[in-house]
């Protein structure tokens, strides 16, 4: 019988040890439920408030990023297109400057080439009107010469007929003194008459 009753008490002491550690364990949670419980469920509410919180706020940033960058983006594509535009309309607007920078040279350049023209048609026209001026001046020059010439042969021809003539009044008159002065020194002498006559 004492040896039953022993066994009995082993046994009965066993579950006796265990129920107390895990009582105990239990026990130390509701313990720890008992004096952390409240905090430690206002910590994972706040823990989880504060999650969310970040995780809004992050997806926010996220969000207002995403929103700059695509701002940005479209600012910056604006504004390409802005400086685009203005390349092509300065592009456009040299090109139209050259262009009409080129017709104006090439119509000066024509108006030069046609000027000139003009001045070497007027030099031609002024040359050949100053040769037939000098040709004609050179004829009436020589008109000129040629009457003076013929005057001034017709004016010694009378003044040489003149010298001619007075020089043979001269001879006879110096024959009549001569004769004359014979005459008063008797030594002229008359041709017999038959030889006057036959002269």
């Amino acid at each position: 019988m004492e040896d039953t009753h022993e066994t009995q008490n082993v046994t009965d002491n066993k579950p006796q040890t265990l129920m107390p550690e895990i009582t105990g364990a239990n026990s130390l949670d509701k313990v720890r439920d008992i004096l952390f419980g409240s905090q430690a469920r206002d910590y994972e509410k706040r823990f989880a408030r504060l999650e969310e919180r970040l995780t809004k706020e992050a997806n926010e940033l996220k969000n207002d990023v995403k929103r700059r960058f695509d701002m940005l983006e479209s600012y910056i594509k604006r504004e390409l297109e802005t400086l685009g535009e203005r390349l092509r309309s300065e592009q456009n607007e040299r090109h139209d400057n050259d262009t009409q920078l080129s017709n104006e040279i090439k119509q000066m350049s024509n108006n030069f080439e046609r000027r000139a023209s003009q001045l070497d048609e007027l030099l031609m026209r002024m040359q050949r009107e100053l040769r037939d001026q000098m040709l004609e001046q050179s004829k009436d020059l020589s008109d000129d010469i040629r009457q003076k010439h013929e005057s001034l042969l017709q004016s010694l021809e009378r003044e040489s007929q003149d010298i001619r003539f007075e020089k043979t009044d001269r001879s006879a008159l110096a024959s009549m003194f001569t004769e004359i002065a014979m005459r008063l020194n008797n030594e002229f002498k008359l041709p017999p008459t038959g030889e006057l006559s036959n002269d």
